[in-house]
């Protein structure tokens, strides 16, 4: 039997007090508008508190947090960082004692060496790769080569092995090196390589064995790092991860280096964890904003490297000077 249609009467609808509802916006957490020359502290005051905006403003406080309870602060990045000028903040980071360890691919090494010896890098892929240049610089294949004849002689980690060969060497943009300035304030600096994914790989005087070891090596560290992130002395507040432009292999490597730290007894209910990114990315989101951590610990901020990076710093450092 097929049932006759009508207009409803939407006189019967039932109502209530909208004093009653539960609501999600107010006019507390609304906008205001800060003076002419404000400090990086008062325009952040100054924003709507919800979403992207609460986000930054709960990793800022983390950090801040972290930084006074003697609790280690982690810059975990993907290359896409350094290639837009933001390595003079992680550096300025390192050097003021707030970012205690970096971790990065092998990309980042890449990069951060050919700004400190030549002064500029990246080149245009779509182009290079139909010629077969792409990649092919003698120079910066040289340096790894070096790298890993130095990890072969001392045995250490690959990201210590970059700086000190950049300091050795006297390279003339040192001070433009994330991984110099690492080895000069003497913190890990952890390269992780997939191989097969970068230039350097295609030397002729590559040495597997050696990059791997000291790859190896550099996840042990980090994982040492790690299992540092947990709360001491009857604190609530841990340390804090934060991955940069990382899709896939930091937060690959970071849920691994987790586990282990856990499995070893670590606790890391009291850390907190940060992805920042121009997009959504399942590893990210799931790796180190998710499953890692207790829920409320896991912050997610998306934006542009080049400006949210900056302002992460400056209202970091004006908060602790506060």
């Amino acid at each position: 039997m097929t049932r006759s249609y009508k207009p409803i009467d939407l006189t019967r609808i039932k109502t209530y007090s909208a004093r009653r509802r539960q609501h999600k916006a107010s006019v507390k957490d609304l906008a205001s508008l800060p003076h002419s020359g404000a400090s990086a502290a008062e325009l952040l005051a100054s924003w709507p508190d919800c979403l992207g905006a609460a986000a930054f403003r709960r990793v800022v406080a983390a950090i801040v947090a972290a930084v006074r309870h003697d609790r280690p602060v982690v810059a975990a990045f993907g290359a896409h960082v350094l290639k837009v000028g933001c390595g003079p903040i992680l550096i300025d980071l390192i050097r003021r004692g707030v970012v205690k360890a970096v971790a990065c691919n092998g990309a980042c090494a890449i990069h951060d060496v050919e700004l400190a010896t030549l002064g500029e890098t990246s080149e245009e892929v779509a182009k290079t790769i139909h010629d077969g240049t792409f990649g092919m610089v003698a120079e910066t294949l040289a340096f790894f080569d070096e790298v890993a004849a130095l990890v072969r002689r001392e045995s250490i980690g690959l990201g210590a092995a970059v700086g000190q060969l950049l300091i050795d060497q006297e390279a003339p943009h040192r001070h433009q090196s994330v991984f110099a300035a690492a080895r000069e304030t003497e913190i890990p600096a952890c390269v992780h390589v997939a191989f097969g994914t970068d230039t350097v790989h295609a030397s002729g005087g590559a040495d597997g064995s050696a990059l791997g070891a000291a790859s190896m090596h550099d996840f042990r560290l980090i994982c040492d790092v790690v299992s540092d992130l947990g709360a001491v002395g009857g604190s609530k507040v841990g340390g804090v991860w934060l991955n940069i432009g990382s899709a896939v292999v930091l937060p690959e490597v970071f849920l691994k280096a987790v586990s282990v730290a856990r499995n070893m007894g670590a606790d890391l209910d009291c850390m907190t964890t940060a992805n920042f990114d121009m997009i959504r990315h399942y590893r990210p989101h799931q790796n180190v904003v998710t499953r890692p951590v207790v829920p409320g610990r896991g912050h997610e901020v998306i934006g542009q490297h080049e400006i949210l990076l900056p302002l992460l710093r400056q209202a970091v450092i004006e908060e602790l000077a506060g």
